[in-house]
């Protein structure tokens, strides 16, 4: 079918990735009643009886997301199943299968392809995930990979995006920035490469850094310790884009504001070394626009603050407030700022 003329043409930047998906979604209603949560969330929700099933599918292009000059094909099959596991977790619920989909080029060998499966079943056998299924294709160029994966929910312990209420403390989990930073650092040795293929890569004091872009984890642990000591979080979001759009998307859903103290955001060591010396970036921006974290935002009743004071890797960092209030830094000079959201942009110019 050929492409169709327009007499209007509305550039896809214009409304950003959630924007046009909330466009192009937005005219589908919910017509079965075992269709529970469907676009804007984590992931989706299934009303399946006694349990809630849970899914989220997620999509790497070549190119856009990763780039394999730097990324091995074992780390990159090892982080295509994490970062849809980590929607699941997301949800305080658990993954159990996945599928995958490839379309690839010919420059891809079967050998290429042993060893980006060879990270998937590392990541399978990590998570405690069945691969059951999915599609391979060829395309004209690169390769795309889009992992669906499934999960299950009890339905009193299921955590949405849009509940987060006024009053509600703001929690983080681990510590922001480093995949950013790693980022940066690959994409320095690749110039530096490019323009001397001869000099070798300095990438061997970088390894928290770098191991933050290229394999991270998703935080089961988490999920485990709020099942042991009894806590639901009122909201929670996995943090992909970067906090400050995470923090947009929660209130959005939620219809609240927020009050972030600048202190409250942990930022590893690495990354604020790094951030300041290397690259002359201020570490919070890093923070709260870097993406790629995968950790958890969530927001609890002050009621549980006793309970997560006992959880390891845990920050509170700010308060839900009032919408009007709107989304604000509290920053350790004293100052308070209107938090943007700068985020992940996948669509090129």
């Amino acid at each position: 079918m050929a492409a169709e003329e327009f007499t209007t043409r509305t550039d896809v930047n214009e409304l950003g990735e959630f924007g046009l998906i909330e466009h192009l979604t937005s005219n589908f209603p919910i017509v079965n009643s075992s269709s529970v949560k469907g676009v804007g969330d984590d992931a989706a929700v299934i009303d399946s009886g006694d349990f809630l099933t849970v899914v989220s599918t997620d999509m790497l292009v070549e190119g856009i997301h990763f780039d394999l000059m730097y990324t091995p094909l074992k780390h990159l099959g090892y982080k295509a199943v994490v970062v849809n596991l980590s929607d699941i977790y997301a949800m305080n619920a658990r993954p159990e299968q996945i599928t995958v989909s490839l379309a690839l080029s010919n420059r891809f060998s079967v050998e290429a392809l042993d060893e980006l499966y060879s990270g998937i079943y590392a990541a399978c056998e990590r998570y405690k995930v069945d691969l059951v299924g999915g599609d391979t294709t060829s395309c004209p160029k690169g390769m795309t990979i889009s992992i669906t994966a499934i999960g299950k929910g009890e339905k009193d312990k299921l955590t949405y995006r849009n509940t987060a209420k006024v009053g509600d403390l703001m929690c983080i989990t681990g510590d922001l920035g480093a995949a950013y930073l790693g980022l940066q650092i690959l994409e320095r040795e690749k110039q530096i490469y490019l323009s001397n293929p001869g000099v070798k890569p300095d990438l061997e004091k970088q390894n928290y850094l770098v191991g933050r872009q290229l394999k991270p984890e998703a935080r089961v642990d988490m999920i485990d310790f709020f099942a042991k000591n009894k806590l639901v979080p009122t909201s929670m979001i996995d943090v992909s884009d970067g906090l400050a759009s995470e923090i947009f998307h929660l209130c959005k859903q939620s219809g609240v504001g927020a009050f972030v103290e600048e202190s409250g955001v942990p930022i590893h060591p690495d990354t604020e070394l790094m951030a300041i010396e290397t690259f002359k970036l201020d570490p919070i921006t890093c923070a709260l626009s870097g993406g790629e974290d995968y950790e958890l935002l969530f927001t609890i009743d002050p009621k549980d603050i006793e309970k997560v004071k006992f959880l390891p890797d845990i920050y509170i960092m700010g308060e839900i407030v009032n919408k009007e209030d709107g989304i604000k830094l509290h920053t350790k000079g004293g100052n308070i700022h209107p938090i943007t959201a700068q985020g992940w942009k996948h669509f090129g110019s």
